[in-house]
This record gives C-alpha cells, sequence and structure tokens, in this order.
C-alpha cells in the first residue's frame, strides 16, 4: 500500500481549501489548470485529480468538463446538516469507546490530542490530526461501520473553515472527551461529545464563538 500519495494530495487539498478560506480563490473563480497545479505543487497529475475529487466531496468546488473546475459557494447548511448526523453517530461512538477502548487506543488518542497543540503552537494546520482523533475514537468502539461513517463524514467537514480563536475550546472539548474515555465512564462520554459537536455548529453559526 502506498502511503506517501495520501498524504500528497492531502497537502494539494490544504493549499487550495486555504487559497478559498483566505479569499484567494472567491465563488466563481476557476482553479488553475491541472497542468499548472503539478507545476506549482511538485505532484502528478493522479495525485491532483485526488485532491480534486476531495474537494469536490467537500462541496467546494465543481467540475464543468471541458470548462474547468470552478469554486462554490459556502454551503454552511450542507456542513451543518452534515454534523448534526454525525451528533447521532460519535455520541454513541464515544459512549461505546468508553466501555470498549484499549489502552493503546487511549495513547492514540492523546497522542492525536498532543500532535493538535504541536500544530496549533508551530501555526500549521490541525486538520490531520483532528480528523484522526476522531477516527480513532470511531475505531475504538469497535464497531466498523462507526468506522466506516466516520471516515466519510469527517472528511466532509475536515475541510472547512475552523473559526479564528477557537481552537483553546475545541481543544478543552477533546480533552473532557478523552478524560471520560479513559474512566470509561460511557455516560459522560457521550455527554463529552455532544457538547463537543454542538459547540461546533454553534461556531459555525457564529465564528465569533
Amino acid at each position: 500500500m502506498n502511503k506517501g500519495r495520501p498524504s500528497l494530495a492531502h497537502g494539494v487539498v490544504e493549499g487550495i481549501a486555504a487559497r478559498i478560506r483566505q479569499g484567494q480563490l472567491k465563488p466563481g473563480d476557476r482553479l488553475p489548470t491541472e497542468a499548472a497545479i503539478v507545476a506549482e505543487s511538485g505532484v502528478s497529475r493522479s495525485v491532483v485529480r485526488e485532491a480534486i475529487s476531495h474537494l469536490q466531496a467537500a462541496g467546494l468546488v465543481e467540475t464543468r468538463h471541458g470548462i474547468g473546475t470552478f469554486v462554490l459557494e459556502p454551503q454552511q447548511q450542507t456542513a451543518l446538516a452534515i454534523l448534526e448526523l454525525r451528533m447521532g453517530m460519535e455520541t454513541e461512538a464515544a459512549a461505546l469507546a468508553a466501555a470498549r477502548r484499549t489502552e493503546a487506543q487511549l495513547a492514540a488518542l492523546r497522542a492525536a490530542l498532543e500532535d493538535m497543540r504541536r500544530a496549533q503552537a508551530a501555526g500549521e494546520p490541525t486538520v490531520e490530526a483532528d480528523v484522526r482523533f476522531h477516527r480513532i475514537l470511531a475505531e475504538s468502539s469497535a464497531n466498523p461501520y462507526f468506522v466506516e461513517l466516520q471516515g466519510q463524514l469527517g472528511k466532509l467537514l475536515s475541510l472547512r473553515e475552523r473559526p479564528a480563536g477557537s481552537f483553546e475550546r475545541m481543544h478543552h472539548e477533546h480533552e473532557d472527551i478523552v478524560d471520560a474515555i479513559a474512566r470509561q465512564d460511557a455516560d459522560s462520554a457521550r455527554a463529552a461529545m455532544r457538547t463537543h459537536l454542538s459547540n461546533s455548529g454553534e461556531r459555525m453559526r457564529k465564528p465569533s464563538l
């Protein structure tokens, strides 16, 4: 299995998503051509195509055959609807994780939190560690269907803009989830995840929170 290619595609995705978030690429703008992205990023055409497919899945761009790939209008309501679905799934996954997690999985959750903190301190994206945190939590539920669903839903939200100044709040929410899982307190884990996802919804609606 080639472990390098997904990370290369992720780097291209992050670069384009950052331009969209920062307004360098506005709704209706056409992305640089595939050849231009290849030249700029130094990756292969297949990696660029994979990255574009991820951006399409996230609802950030659309490809018009024979014309090019264009930035879409923000789809906040779609993101919120996905978040509502995650709330139903991930709250129960957290409760199951508290009951079923292994010591290795607990250590991996804590490592993902530390990687988020380290990336934030270095001014780097925290997306990869955040997505990994939620994936490990789903794996800790020992239910493969949670893992599959979380992978699909988490991917769609991972590219959305994170409100400025919200990292500390989100980090404390993640810590509360891990603390409950460490205590094997299913009810507290469920409540902590619900609080985290509810607050994430509020941050989407009111970025100043």
